[in-house]
């Protein structure tokens, strides 16, 4: 069991809350725009007037942060590149495509769209590391009376929109299916989650061939991943089933992750589509390092899958961020969540849902299989997640008889199975996740330790 547990501004993707409340308020957005752009001008990297693109998803709170954002970095003399309505993705590859000093997302991802989050991307298109994002969040908890914010009115920034950049992220999505392929006679049932990916997720699909039936398509700034998207795939399966086609695709809010219905209607997850990249990519030997990044909450089954075929497994802190960090320290190409942050970074530097989907589509047409036939390829162990809302982020180790009660549940697992316990980087949420072989029996550890925890942290 792994426990990892941080009180910070910035969770494991950004700063995120309830709009309208510390710390998603204008008042932090303002001061956040002001301290990147400090940052970025004491940089030798950056211009001295930084160019900072940022885009958003759906959400009714988006436009409040984004004149906070805007207003903040012009203020300290940066200049503003608005995107509009980007999925994630899109936007880390406009800001490295148009040589941004940096690039911000206004984002919850999946969230209700009561909740409202910001994350920054490099110049490069990653995601910044801890110790960066450790550095802001040091100048943003001091006062705005800080000598460094202190600037002249000939130091004022300029603000831009990229009209064209909805087309730039098609055609880059585009151009990681392989050319002499197409998806003509394919029918895909696409959600979008009333998210980010609404408009350009159906065009890229529509213009390599396939025949797509769109849901959530329809944002109104309040519906974004309520009752659809990835993290509720149960509309996407009826609907393939329903109209008969070849499979769906579901997105969550900012297009960063995806799940999948095979033509029958089971659920396909992260882990499943992982296994059938990585089978891919090792009988090319494309799979660079002859390893797979994942988080600790991958399934065992695929880890021994891998191991099976003499590849290298590698687990990481849960973050699709930590992911990449961990790929590009081993040099890796292939790694993601079993959630459904996918990352090619032979493609792109973040998760992306659309381009998962696309390598997802391309091996079904090399191979002329249903996708029902592809995901046999591994067989998961079954796993117990059950999330507990808490009153306090309390350490495991200072809960009363929390120890004892881990250690006779690994004994009785007897190395056949895990036990993962965290809290949510994102929500007031605590994380408990029993694999294993024998069901009953990781049912039972798991309600066992819920009931503990749920007695000491939870919340009424």
């Amino acid at each position: 069991m792994e426990f990892k547990h941080k009180e910070r501004l910035f969770g494991t993707d950004g700063i995120r809350g309830i709009a309208n409340k510390y710390p998603m308020t204008s008042e932090m957005g303002l001061r956040l725009g002001k301290v990147l752009t400090y940052i970025l001008r004491q940089s030798k990297k950056a211009a001295k007037a930084p160019k900072i693109v940022i885009g958003k998803d759906t959400r009714l709170s988006g436009y409040l942060f984004e004149q906070a954002l805007s207003s903040g970095i012009a203020s300290m003399g940066g200049n503003i590149s608005f995107v509009g309505v980007l999925p994630t993705p899109a936007i880390a590859f406009i800001t490295s495509s148009t040589r941004a000093d940096a690039g911000i997302v206004i984002s919850a991802s999946h969230n209700s769209y009561e909740d409202n989050g910001i994350k920054i991307f490099d110049r490069f298109g990653f995601k910044l590391p801890d110790k960066k994002e450790l550095a802001i969040e040091k100048l943003l908890q001091n006062g705005d009376s800080d000598e460094a914010f202190k600037t002249s009115s000939k130091v004022i920034g300029k603000a831009f929109r990229i009209e064209d950049a909805q087309g730039r992220y098609i055609v880059f999505a585009k151009n990681a299916f392989p050319r002499h392929l197409t998806l003509d006679g394919i029918k895909i049932v696409l959600d979008c989650a009333n998210g980010a990916a609404y408009r350009v997720a159906p065009t890229i699909l529509q213009e390599l061939g396939a025949e797509v039936i769109t849901i959530g398509v329809e944002p109104d700034g309040t519906n974004i991943n309520a009752n659809c998207g990835s993290l509720n795939p149960e509309l996407l399966s009826n609907k393939v089933v329903e109209t008969g086609a070849d499979l769906g695709i579901a997105l969550d809010g900012d297009g960063d992750r995806v799940v999948f219905s095979d033509e029958k209607g089971e659920i396909v997850d992260g882990d499943k589509i992982i296994a059938i990249c990585a089978d891919e990519m090792i009988r090319n030997q494309a799979l660079k390092q002859n390893t797979l990044v994942t988080t600790l909450m991958s399934n065992m089954a695929l880890e021994r899958f891998i191991c099976d075929r003499g590849g290298v497994f590698v687990r990481t802190q849960v973050g699709d961020r930590y992911v990449v960090e961990e790929m590009r320290t081993r040099k890796c190409n292939l790694g993601g969540e079993k959630s459904g942050h996918i990352i090619f970074l032979d493609h792109t530097t973040t998760g992306d849902g659309m381009l998962a989907s696309l390598q997802v589509l391309a091996i079904m047409r090399l191979k002329e299989t249903t996708l029902s036939e592809l995901s046999k390829i591994i067989d998961l162990y079954p796993q117990v997640l059950i999330n507990v809302k808490v009153r306090e982020k309390r350490d495991f180790v200072k809960i009363p008889g929390f120890n004892e009660l881990i250690n006779k549940n690994e004994r009785r697992l007897n190395e056949k199975g895990r036990i993962n316990i965290r809290y949510s980087g994102t929500e007031p949420i605590l994380r408990v996740m029993v694999e294993g072989e024998d069901e009953l029996l990781i049912e039972g550890i798991t309600h066992e330790i819920v009931g503990l925890l749920r007695k000491e942290v939870g919340s009424s």
